[in-house]
Formats: structure tokens, C-alpha cells, sequence
């Protein structure tokens, strides 16, 4: 029987897709009432309110976020109808084992597609997406802006949400100086995205309202970059839309969500670490976008790795530091840092689990397949503290630090430290910048 009033809706996220997609369709929509928010992946989410302040005026006290484990339960204490599932990175094996969970409990399963979620415009927007965490999305990010920049454009990044500390300061972040980082008491997940970008000189805006970060960004710019995060298809309808294959994770690119989606969205299609990754591989994902993208334009991508001081690796054991996200929700068992590590000579990578502190411990625990590497954790001060006496603790002769921030910037590490950096480096014709041109002059804005 059909209810003759509002629907009652949950929203499955982890700060990020999960507000924007409420902003986008449900905070004005009298037909729903959305009585809750989930968090998942991101640890600190649940027990906080989406502030009233950003909810509207249907939502005067707010809306509570929850734990996902919690709900079950929840569907049945809220009379919930519809839960919308609203996070990425996902296999499809875990979203539909979430929706039999839905289903089960009476309520209704639903994913939003870019129709109503995607914000048009009124600049240029190249969109950079990805089909699994960890690709080098952020890399290729950096190389389109560099390609814009060289045309004498204004060119702003807006990343992907990661609205991880007080959501209502957080509705509109500006960031183009490192000083801004310690300004938005950004964790060190943000910092990763944030601080490559300004150290190039370029302004990249983040933050929780997606209309209001666009109005902004349109103020100074000739193009708009969206820096995507995970593997999430763009919060904006894309003019030129790249999507960030891994051949180090041949065929996931069919078998993860929204990471499918964002490789059929695709008007180019980058084949990335082709240096590091086997033939076989390589093949396979080539094979796999012939059949489900026919028209998209294929770019070779490659991610050489330098250090800083290699001669502090060579014959020594060292702890490798990688990338936190990439370990985690991106299933990866290894980094730059660890390619780096084996490349120059380490006589040992230290496993860092028998000296793992209190909530590095924990991350260990949720994610045992990560290994013998350390993942960057520092979602609050509490958790950078851990890291910190992690890496203090370990005995090993170096550390190698992976993630594409300067760390002794946030922490102080007692031992010698060597700095990775990899870049994109496009690998014959066609490329990255052939491409850019020819949009440019569809544009009009080829100089």
C-alpha cells in the first residue's frame, strides 16, 4: 500500500558523496524526509549531526549520522523507506550484499546517477576520474592543470569532498597557500590532495556544498578541474571527462563501485604504471575498455619514481610509509614507497605491525590485508599522534615516505627520511596534451 505522506529515506555515505547527494536532491524535496545518514570507511563520522546550518529549512535541528553497522536497525526504528547508497570504492559483491540487507529489512535500495546529482557549469569542466583508489588519479589531475596553465589559463581544481572535521566551517574551502592547510585543520588524507596543488601554484577549492564551492570557483577561472576522489563519477557535468585505469588491478575496472561507471563515462581513457605492470595486465584492461568504451581515446601513461637520497635506502632496512586511502578502502598492498624501497636496493622492508600504536593498531585490525607497510592515518590529531610513535618506534635504519606530502611537516620522525615523488608521464601518441588542445579550440579558448 502506498503511504499518503513523506517518504523516509536514509543515506548510506562516508563524508563525502552521501552529503552531496542529499545538497543536490533532497534538501529542498518536500516528498522525502531524510531521517539519518550512515558512515562507513572514514572512522569519526558516526555520532555527529549534518549540521542545520547546511541542511535547509525542512532540517531545523539537523540530521544524526550513524554507524552503517547500525542500520538494520534503524530502518525498522525509522520507518525507513528508501536508503540510498552513496559512497565509492566499493566491490559490487559489498553494495549488493548491503542492499539484500536493505531489502531485507523492508526498505527500498537505491543508487543516484548523475542526472540528478551532477551541477552544470557555466565554465569548461575537464573532470578526472578513476576506477579504483590509488590509479594515480591525483597525478593526472596535476598534468591537465599543467597543460592549462601552459595555455596562459586560469585553471581551479575542486576536489572531491573529504569534510572530515567540522562540517559547518567546512561548507566552502578555499586553499592556496600551505598556510590554508593548518587554517582548515585539514587531516592528512586532505593534505595528500590539497598541498601538491598549491605547491604548482594553482588554487584548489573542497568542502561540503558543491553549489556553493562552484560559484566561488567559477568567480576565477577559465576552467574547472574536478579532482576526483576514490573511484566516484564527478559531483559536475564533465565537457572532457578522464577516467584513470590501474593495470596492477586488471579487471577491477568491471568489478567495482561506481568505478565501471566512471570508465563508460569516459571520453579519454588512461592506461597508467604501464612501466611497472605485466603485459598480460596491460592486455587485459585494454581488452576490457574495447568493450564496454569502444570510442574513447586511449592515452599510455607511466609513473616513474624518484627519491631524494637513495643512498639512504641502498643496503639498508628501511619502514615504508604509503598512502593511506590506497591501502585501505584501495585494496593495494604496496605504493610508491615500496616500489621506490625495492628499486634502490633496500636490504629489508620493515614490517611496521609489531610497533603499530593504539589506533594505527585498530587500522591494521580492519584492514589486515594491507601488510608489511605503514598506511599515512591521520583523520584527527589523535590518530597523527599514533602514527607518529609508530614510525618513532620501529627499528629500522630509514624511512620511506611515500604519500605525496611532506610528513615531517606534521610529525617529527627520529630517523633519516627519503621523499618519493612520481609524476605522469604520457607514453606516445595520442596524449594528454593533443587532447587538451583539441578540446581547447572546441572551446574557444586555445591561446
Amino acid at each position: 500500500m502506498e503511504k499518503n505522506y513523506k517518504k523516509n529515506v536514509i543515506i548510506i555515505g562516508a563524508a563525502g558523496r552521501d552529503f552531496h547527494n542529499f545538497n543536490t536532491c533532497y534538501r529542498n524535496n518536500e516528498l522525502f524526509n531524510v531521517v539519518a545518514f550512515t558512515a562507513a570507511q572514514i572512522p569519526d563520522i558516526e555520532g555527529r549531526k549534518y549540521p542545520a546550518e547546511l541542511s535547509g529549512e525542512l532540517y531545523p535541528d539537523g540530521i544524526p549520522i550513524y554507524a552503517q553497522d547500525d542500520l538494520p536497525e534503524l530502518i525498522q526504528k525509522l520507518d525507513v523507506d528508501i536508503c540510498v547508497f552513496s559512497y565509492s570504492d566499493v566491490s559490487y559483491q559489498e553494495v549488493m550484499s548491503v542492499a539484500a540487507e536493505v531489502n531485507t529489512a523492508g526498505a527500498d535500495f537505491l543508487l543516484i546517477g548523475g542526472k540528478n546529482s551532477m551541477i552544470q557549469s557555466s565554465k569548461p569542466v575537464i573532470a578526472t576520474g578513476a576506477v579504483r583508489t590509488g590509479g594515480g588519479k591525483s597525478q593526472t589531475s596535476r598534468r591537465v592543470i599543467e597543460i592549462l596553465m601552459n595555455q596562459g589559463l586560469k585553471v581551479v581544481a575542486i576536489r572531491h569532498p573529504m569534510p572530515y572535521g567540522d562540517i559547518a566551517r567546512q561548507k566552502v574551502q578555499r586553499f592556496a597557500e600551505i598556510e590554508d592547510l593548518d587554517r582548515h585543520e585539514c587531516t592528512i588524507e586532505e593534505m595528500e590532495e590539497y598541498e601538491p596543488h598549491i605547491r604548482r601554484g594553482n588554487v584548489i577549492y573542497s568542502g561540503v556544498d558543491y553549489g556553493a564551492i562552484l560559484q566561488e570557483a567559477e568567480k576565477e577561472a577559465d576552467v574547472i578541474v574536478w579532482d576526483g576522489g576514490n573511484n566516484d563519477f564527478p559531483f559536475y557535468k564533465p565537457d572532457l571527462m578522464i577516467t584513470i585505469t590501474d593495470p596492477h588491478r586488471a579487471g577491477h575496472e568491471l568489478n567495482y563501485y561506481p568505478g565501471e561507471t566512471t570508465l563508460r563515462m569516459a571520453d579519454v581513457v588512461l592506461i597508467n604504471k604501464i612501466d611497472s605492470a605485466g603485459p598480460e595486465s596491460i592486455q587485459a584492461v585494454r581488452d576490457n575498455i574495447e568493450n564496454i568504451n569502444p570510442s574513447a581515446i586511449v592515452v599510455d601513461g607511466a609513473s616513474p619514481i624518484t627519491v631524494d637520497h637513495p643512498e639512504l635506502i641502498r643496503g639498508k632496512r628501511v619502514l615504508v610509509v604509503e598512502d593511506g586511502p590506497t591501502l585501505t578502502h584501495g585494496n593495494m598492498t604496496f605504493g610508491a614507497g615500496t616500489m621506490a624501497a625495492k628499486k634502490f636496493g633496500a636490504a629489508e622492508i620493515v614490517d611496521p605491525r609489531p610497533f603499530a600504536e593504539k589506533r594505527i593498531k585498530d587500522t591494521f585490525d580492519i584492514y589486515p590485508e594491507i601488510g608489511a607497510v605503514l598506511p599515512a592515518m591521520g583523520y584527527g590529531k589523535e590518530q597523527i599522534t599514533d602514527l607518529e610513535t609508530t614510525i618513532n618506534n620501529a627499528d629500522c635504519d630509514a624511512v620511506v615516505i611515500g604519500t605525496p606530502i611532506d610528513l615531517t611537516r606534521i610529525i617529527q620522525i627520529n630517523k633519516p627520511t627519503v621523499r618519493v615523488e612520481y609524476y605522469l608521464q604520457e607514453i606516445g601518441k595520442p596524449d594528454l596534451s593533443g587532447v587538451i588542445d583539441n578540446f581547447l579550440l572546441e572551446k574557444g579558448l586555445k591561446k
